[in-house]
């Protein structure tokens, strides 16, 4: 572009405006083009991982294989190429870089590395399996951003680094001993948190919160499923609430980090419905601690709808 316009100038004009015409234009096009083009060097140091280029999409993928991990499923010994693998791709996208990626993580290691990547500015988008019959559990959690080049490379970085730490065991798991039939915690110290009220059965008080959406032009909501739930089992100083929470597409992000930042484990993020307006999407949730604690934690989530 630049050598068929200079071309055209000395044509027109004479070699010292061409040369004033040609060194402007190079300043005016060098942010142009060096947006366009990732820093594939930087990103694989701040990744700690190798890539590949894309030249017909301009993308460039960083891999990390859980060779780490031995894994069958239904009997069958599983390679990373046959879906064990941690990546992140990266692309420009108007000036700014994007990125997607998929996580292979373990139970364990899900919601550390989870916290890890919300901290780190990092969308968490889905999180779900991939298999049947696996042994031990596998788990996918996909990650997403846009934003500066170097911030993003370095965010999924610290990510693939959470996944090495909490390898081999080195996660969490929550664990409680606790059983419904002996439930004696207080309904007025969550119903006073959380500021809804629940029904106790069984051992297991339960909460639920109706929202709306429209499906095939027809408003559906509590009765058919769109609702936020919790139920809590144990004693005011020890109990587990696990449970559902239903939110619009932009209310993930900050549910995600209040249910983390109260040290509620998230355990899936999918849809359960198709073609509905407003989007919604469904998180489940496991939490153990106090009543108190997990109340507050739920009522931080909920109150994030609400901005």
């Amino acid at each position: 572009m630049k050598k068929n316009f200079c071309a055209k100038v000395a044509y027109f004009s004479g070699p010292f405006i061409v040369v004033i015409l040609c060194l402007a234009l190079a300043s005016a096009l060098s942010p142009v083009l060096a947006a366009g083009k990732l820093d594939t060097a930087k990103i694989e140091q701040l990744t700690g991982m190798k890539g590949e280029m894309n030249e017909k999409e301009s993308v460039f993928k960083v891999t990390a294989p859980r060779s780490d991990v031995k894994i069958t499923v239904a009997g069958v010994k599983m390679t990373p190429p046959m879906g064990l693998a941690s990546y992140a791709a990266f692309m420009n996208a108007g000036g700014r870089t994007m990125v997607m990626g998929d996580t292979t993580l373990l139970e364990d290691q899900v919601n550390p590395v989870m916290s890890v990547a919300l901290d780190n500015d990092l969308e968490v988008t889905a999180l779900h399996n991939h298999f049947f019959w696996d042994s031990p559990k596998v788990m996918f959690m996909h990650i997403g951003g846009m934003g500066d080049e170097e911030k993003l490379a370095s965010a999924v970085g610290k990510v693939f680094a959470k996944i090495k730490e909490t390898s081999g065991g080195k996660g969490q798991i929550p664990t409680a001993d606790l059983d419904p039939a002996k439930t004696s915690l207080d309904p007025k110290n969550i119903e006073s948190v959380m500021g809804a009220k629940g029904e106790l059965a069984s051992g297991v008080y339960k909460i639920t919160i109706g929202r709306t959406t429209k499906m095939g032009g027809h408003e559906v909501g509590n009765a058919m499923g769109i609702n936020t739930w919790a139920a809590f089992v144990g004693s005011d100083q020890q109990a587990v609430v696990d449970g559902d929470f239903v939110m619009l597409e932009k209310e993930l992000q900050p549910v995600l980090k209040a249910l983390r930042g109260a040290g509620i484990n998230v355990v899936a993020i999918h849809n359960h419905i198709e073609t509905e307006s407003p989007r919604i999407v469904f998180l489940h949730y496991w939490g153990v601690g106090s009543t108190t604690d997990l109340a507050k934690g739920l009522k931080t989530a909920l109150d994030t709808q609400k901005k």
